[in-house]
């Protein structure tokens, strides 16, 4: 529970010997020379004071000699007749962070952060501009609307410090954690920050009229709910009160980048920052430690072998020392990171090894693909379609698994296919949703869309329903491709549409989950969760159920997005829920299987895959279908959740099944579209 780094940091970190001061010429604070390389990395040295944020030490029992600790407030101090002082939270070297109670709400508990800052400014005239600044920033972060930004409720200046009123957040800093934990942090989790992160700086840099850039990101001011939610804190306000001219550094040594050392702030600079935080979460290795901008000397994978390629290749591009070979926007590297959670490569690495048992008695027959299968099939008129990564759509003989043919995209195709009447649609990572003749292949039409299309079309009402990563839901005509409407949401749209009531519902990666009128796309309700939305929703009996990146399972009335209960899983919820019998059955990353009532969220049976699930559950007869990241695909007793059996493929199966006639087909990530008996 903090707004600042609590008392006593780093243990390892060794403060540096202070040089002797001149009683003449005294050493301004903070103030140290760094080497700032004019050209990259390997250019020679150029040598210059700046301003930077002094290593952090652990704090002395008493005051050093000569140095004054800042005076705090009493407990049940009263500041305005409005906030009581309750307990010291923080100190930093300009501001003392305290829990406050708002008394204005007599019948309520409201507890707070007060932030108390010291204007150290040398006169009078100065005093009135930092002030003036102070108010100008402090009334911009008042507009701010992010859940990963504390609220701002109040500032005002009494006894002539000036204070802060902030929402109180609950949790541990990232530094922390990390230095409670033995090795490094695990991937899977450091890559969910990272998205939420991203997701954060992407507003900020955003705002209108002007950008934000936060300048200090680093582990100690990212803070973790309990519910493993991110908020960014400190915003650099006490910082203010530092004159801000061209070469003064505001941040800290380690993790700002290069050109921050320069007085250039800009929104690449975070980028660079949230990389050398990814690192140090990765490494344990810590930047403040080690000469500036030497990352590309020491990449992830050569002190934590554990860290995955894909991974590795995200940080250091973000870690570039020149701006414009970085990521061009937080929003891009958060695609980049949602790809890779998507595939959840630290797993894939552990999964993708283990030996490759085939079982010849369920086996009908298997088909080869150029590369991996990560849509699920649709079976059609005796032909099962599947898309690959080796951009190709392919109409396979179901019951003999004979090539027919295959269409080429331009990129690769998660998207699952569908049919109406004698056509045949997907989408492909190349922006593209195409229409194609079911007998032939042949290309009928294509629609344009301004990002990658990873959800799968749906049809209803007519209408050929689509979402894509430019943020937009699609209505098209199917006969002809043309936009029948479209709504924009705020994030990549990766969930598939469902339909009731005359309603689309579909989850966006910005959090929501959408309500959309079937006719004309306009917006009937919304309802936000805690992460994105990548579950496609199941609609049953006035309710939409769908899953979050939360990990929570949501049910919602239909009729206004009301939520009827939440269950809460261990990690997040990609899968999308099945429905039968009033039964709501859904995969978790966790390694879960969850069989719940779906009248009230009570569990009934979970199954224990023991890795990820991606892979939304086929519920068939008396039995329940699905793949896991071990490569296995399995079968269940829908009542019970017993194992029937098992088959063992060569590589994770994020994709879900189709069950037909006594068989299931479902595709892997070893480049196979199996057909095995049901």
């Amino acid at each position: 529970m903090a707004l600042i780094k609590k008392i006593g940091v780093r243990k390892e970190a060794v403060p540096e010997e202070e040089p002797k001061k001149s009683p003449e010429q005294p050493v301004p604070p903070a103030t140290r020379r760094v080497q700032v390389p004019a050209g990259g990395p390997s250019a020679a040295p150029a040598t210059r004071p700046v301003q930077v944020e002094p290593a952090e030490s652990p704090a002395p029992s008493a005051p050093p000699s000569g140095e004054v600790r800042l005076p705090t407030l009493p407990v049940g101090a009263l500041l305005q007749g409005r906030y009581q002082i309750e307990a010291i939270l923080g100190i930093g070297g300009m501001s003392v962070v305290y829990k406050g109670r708002d008394l204005r709400f007599k019948n309520v508990y409201r507890p707070c952060a007060i932030k108390e800052m010291i204007d150290r400014s040398p006169d009078s005239q100065t005093r009135t501009i930092t002030l003036k600044n102070f108010e100008r920033e402090a009334a911009l972060l008042a507009t701010l609307n992010h859940p990963a930004i504390p609220k701002i409720y109040d500032y005002f200046v009494e006894g002539g410090r000036i204070y802060l009123v902030l929402e109180l957040i609950e949790g541990q800093n990232l530094e922390d954690i990390l230095e409670a934990s033995p090795e490094p942090l695990e991937e899977a989790r450091v890559v969910g920050w990272a998205i939420q992160i991203c997701d954060v700086l992407s507003y900020l840099h955003n705002h209108k009229p002007e950008a934000i850039v936060f300048r200090d990101m680093k582990p100690s001011n990212v803070m973790i709910t309990p519910d493993n939610r991110i908020v960014l804190i400190d915003f650099g306000i006490a910082r203010i009160f530092e004159a801000d001219q061209r070469g003064t550094m505001i941040g800290t040594e380690g993790y700002s980048p290069p050109e921050q050392y320069r007085g250039v702030a800009e929104p690449r600079g975070d980028i660079y920052a949230l990389g050398a935080t990814l690192h140090h979460l990765l490494t344990k290795s810590d930047p403040r430690l080690e000469t500036p901008f030497t990352f590309h000397e020491r990449p992830p994978s050569a002190l934590n072998p554990r860290v995955s390629p894909q991974l590795e290749a995200i940080i250091m591009k973000a870690l570039e020392y020149d701006a414009r070979q970085r990521w061009s926007s937080a929003a891009e590297m958060r695609a980049a990171l949602l790809d890779l959670a998507h595939l959840d490569v630290a797993v894939l690495q552990k999964e993708a090894g283990r030996p490759r048992l085939e079982s010849a008695e369920r086996l009908l027959w298997s088909f080869n693909c150029e590369e991996e299968v990560r849509a699920s099939p649709l079976v059609y008129n005796g032909v099962v379609y599947i898309g690959a990564y080796d951009q190709n759509l392919y109409a396979v003989d179901a019951e003999s698994g004979k090539f027919l043919w295959k269409f080429a995209a331009q990129r690769g195709i998660c998207s699952s296919a569908l049919a109406w009447e004698r056509l045949i649609f997907f989408g492909s990572e190349d922006g593209n949703v195409y229409a194609l003749n079911a007998q032939s292949g042949q290309l009928q039409w294509t629609f344009r869309t301004a990002g990658p299309v990873r959800s799968s079309p749906r049809l209803l009402d007519g209408a050929l329903c689509v979402g894509s990563d430019d943020q937009n839901v699609y209505a098209l005509d199917p006969r002809r491709g043309e936009v029948l409407w479209n709504y924009r949401t705020w994030g990549p749209v990766r969930s598939s549409a469902a339909t009731a009531g005359g309603n689309v519902y579909i989850g966006s990666d910005d959090g929501h989950i959408y309500a959309l009128d079937a006719r004309r796309g306009e917006l009937q309700w919304k309802t936000r969760t805690g992460q994105a939305v990548v579950s496609s929703p199941a609609v049953f009996e006035g309710m939409v159920y769908v899953g979050s990146w939360d990990g929570h399972l949501y049910c919602l009335d239909s009729r206004s997005g009301w939520p009827a209960w939440k269950y809460r899983t261990g990690n997040r919820v990609t899968s999308s829920p099945a429905i039968r019998g009033g039964r709501v059955y859904v995969g978790s990353s966790d390694g879960n299987l969850y069989c719940l009532d779906a009248r009230n969220g009570r569990l009934i049976w979970k199954f224990e895959a023991g890795t990820f699930i991606t892979s939304s559950p086929q519920v068939t007869g008396d039995r329940v279908y699905f793949g896991a990241g071990n490569g296995r695909i399995y079968c269940l007793m829908a009542d019970s959740g017993k194992e029937v059996w098992s088959f063992q493929t060569g590589g994770p199966v994020p994709g879900s099944p189709a069950v037909v006639e006594g068989v299931v087909y479902i595709g892997s990530t070893d480049h196979r579209l199996y057909a095995l008996q049901a």
